[in-house]
Parts: C-alpha cells; sequence; structure tokens
C-alpha cells in the first residue's frame, strides 16, 4: 500500500524534498501569468481566461484573480464553481480576493472564480448545460471536444499546469444536502500524497476521506484535483455547504480553510491551526438510484448508520415503491439527496466508515 513500510522520517523528507522541489530556484519574485492575465510582484490582476467556440456552442470564459507576492514561494490555486450551483465556494473566492495583502503575500495565489460559467448562468446541477457533461468527470480535457471538454483542457494547460498546490472547493450540489468534510487523495506519488495529507489537515475540516479509488494516468485524469496529483502537484478536494443556499457558516468554512493553507505553505506569517483531532473515513460509497421517479431520503448528513439502514425510498408518480437504498456497511451519512426528483444512475446519499487512522487503513 501507499505508506506501508515507510517510516514516519522518511516520509517528512520527501515531504520537505517536494517543497524545496516546488519553490522557485531565486528568491526574487517575478510577473505572473495565466492566459492573457498578468500580475506584477505584489500586485493583483483580474481578467478571463477564453474558451473557444466550438461546432454548436459560443465558447464561454473563466474568471480569474492572480494575487502576486513580493517573495518567491508556492503557487496555490484554488478553483470554485466546477459545479454551478455550488454557491458557498464562489462566494468564498469573492470575499478572498479582497482579504489577501500581495505586499505581504509570499508566492502567488490563483483564484478560479467560477471554473463552469454556463453552468452557474443556467444553474444546472452536475451538467453542463451545453453538453450534459459533468466537467469534473472529463479532466485533462480536450480542445477539440465538447463544450465541458474545452473548459477541463484550458483549465489543465492555463491554470493546473502552472500550479504547485491546487483545491478544488465543492459543496453539495443544487440538490444535495451534506456535511463539510475534505477528499485526501492518496494516489499520487509517496511524496505528492504525504504533502497532500497535509494540506487537508491545514484546511481545518474535521472529517477526511482517504480516497485510494482515483485514476493514476494523467491523460485520463477524470476529477480536476486528480489532474493535478497525476502531474505531481499536491492536491485535495473540499466540500462545505449544499442544498443551493448561501449560508454564512459554509463561506466563513471555506474562507479559514483558505487561512490556514497560507499559513502551512509559509505564504503568510498567520493563520489557523491544522485540524487537531480528524475523524478519519475509509471505505465509502455513493449509493445510487436505479429509477426515475420521486426520492424519499430517510436519514440526514452526519446520522451514524448501522448496515442495512434505509437511506432513502424511490418511488414512481402513482406512489409504487420502486426501490428502497440501503447502507452497504456501518458508517456516516455524509450527504443525501433532498429534493423529490431522481433520474436513474444519480446519487441518492454517500456513506463513509470511520477508521482509526491513515496507517491502518492504508496497511489493508
Amino acid at each position: 500500500m501507499l505508506i506501508e513500510h515507510r517510516s514516519t522520517v522518511s516520509l517528512t523528507l520527501m515531504v520537505v524534498a517536494m517543497v524545496l522541489a516546488l519553490a522557485p530556484a531565486t528568491s526574487a519574485q517575478q510577473p505572473f501569468s495565466v492566459g492573457g492575465v498578468v500580475a506584477a510582484p505584489g500586485t493583483m490582476a483580474g481578467g478571463d481566461l477564453k474558451v473557444a467556440a466550438g461546432a454548436s456552442d459560443e465558447g464561454t470564459t473563466i474568471p480569474i484573480t492572480i494575487i502576486n507576492g513580493t517573495k518567491a514561494g508556492p503557487v496555490l490555486v484554488l478553483v470554485a464553481g466546477t459545479h454551478g450551483a455550488e454557491y458557498p465556494p464562489i462566494l468564498a473566492l469573492q470575499r478572498v480576493r479582497m482579504q489577501i495583502d500581495a505586499q505581504t503575500l509570499a508566492g502567488t495565489l490563483v483564484l478560479v472564480h467560477v471554473a463552469n460559467m454556463p453552468s452557474f448562468l443556467k444553474r444546472t446541477i452536475y451538467y453542463g448545460p451545453a453538453d450534459g457533461k459533468n466537467l469534473n468527470r472529463v479532466f485533462p480535457g480536450n480542445r477539440d471536444g465538447s463544450l465541458s471538454d474545452r473548459i477541463a483542457d484550458v483549465l489543465t494547460r492555463e491554470v493546473i499546469d502552472r500550479a504547485t498546490h491546487l483545491v478544488d472547493i465543492h459543496c453539495g450540489d443544487g440538490n444535495e444536502w451534506l456535511r463539510p468534510y475534505t477528499y485526501w487523495e492518496t494516489t499520487g506519488t509517496p511524496a505528492v500524497a504525504a504533502a497532500g495529507k497535509q494540506l487537508a489537515l491545514a484546511f481545518g475540516m474535521d472529517h477526511i476521506i482517504i480516497d485510494t479509488s482515483r485514476p493514476t494516468d494523467p491523460g485520463v485524469s477524470v476529477y480536476l484535483s486528480n489532474t493535478a496529483i497525476t502531474r505531481n502537484k499536491p492536491a485535495i478536494t473540499v466540500e462545505s455547504g449544499g442544498w443551493a443556499r448561501t449560508d454564512e457558516e459554509s463561506i466563513a468554512r471555506i474562507e479559514r480553510g483558505v487561512a490556514g493553507l497560507l499559513r502551512a505553505l509559509k505564504m503568510r506569517a498567520v493563520g489557523p491551526d491544522p485540524v487537531a483531532h480528524p475523524v478519519w473515513l475509509g471505505r465509502n460509497e455513493v449509493l445510487r438510484s436505479q429509477f426515475t421517479g420521486l426520492l424519499y431520503p430517510a436519514v440526514e448528513p452526519g446520522m451514524t448508520v448501522a448496515e442495512g439502514t434505509l437511506i432513502a425510498r424511490v418511488t414512481d408518480f402513482h406512489g409504487k415503491v420502486l426501490q428502497e437504498i440501503r447502507s452497504p456497511f456501518a458508517g456516516e451519512v455524509l450527504y443525501v439527496v433532498a429534493t423529490p426528483s431522481i433520474s436513474q444512475g444519480e446519487p441518492v446519499g454517500f456513506v463513509a466508515e470511520r477508521v482509526s487512522s491513515p496507517e491502518a487503513y492504508l496497511k489493508k
């Protein structure tokens, strides 16, 4: 397994080596550009990345902000709006944009304010309105593909390839009721995985999923954060908020997480401590509907359930029960779909199992 037979000392040395390898060669900061947006040292610049028109669409834009510090350091990319109806991440980055002083920042912060503008403007859940694709399932993208493919391609070439560290910031989509948690994706090299674990702890959320299931092929990386990991860049995915809400708690949790990352990466001197006693989650499963119809959830996020606990029922439009979805193992409910409409193959909930430690789980 990933961390089996490696001592704490050797892992620490790998993380240090990773940080040194990712750091700029000199202490003098240089102008930083993403696409056509350029920020001089000690300044902030905003603009749009262009996604060219396709055969059946007009293309789109991706609004970004670059905050370029006065000292050399990491290039931290924060992405919001990969799914357009996930609002707390989008609003949180608007606040972060105004909170960071480029004059006191080390390194560079790149904010992708809305990765999926077509979905945001059309208020769609999961899928892009132009092609019906889930943007977070088509990375690294294709510059000759449909609109979602081309958005992913631009993000990969212009943003991910410029990063040293990345966080893809999500929440429950417009139909999902969710408790906050982080994915620590372990499928990179040992050094990248160890550095990713530190990012997950620094972000401060107390529930962390140990995700061993992501693809390892950079050409079929599928997920945004995994695209960074398969290119040897530590990355995590975080979830805070949901159900199309814009609540203060979910937004502030993301702001706090960003502040923790900036401190952990030594981009700023101040910030909150890493989470001290995380709940580690191992085995996990997204539960899906086999039918199209009406969904009736039977649990709430944060509930502990036994194996076989009813998670939700699906009925047809005349009240006939088509499916009872039950938990396949004992665990904690991280989200449930809490709106009545459900289509065949779509998620109805997510359950994960607590483990004693990452080391114990990864040795299995």
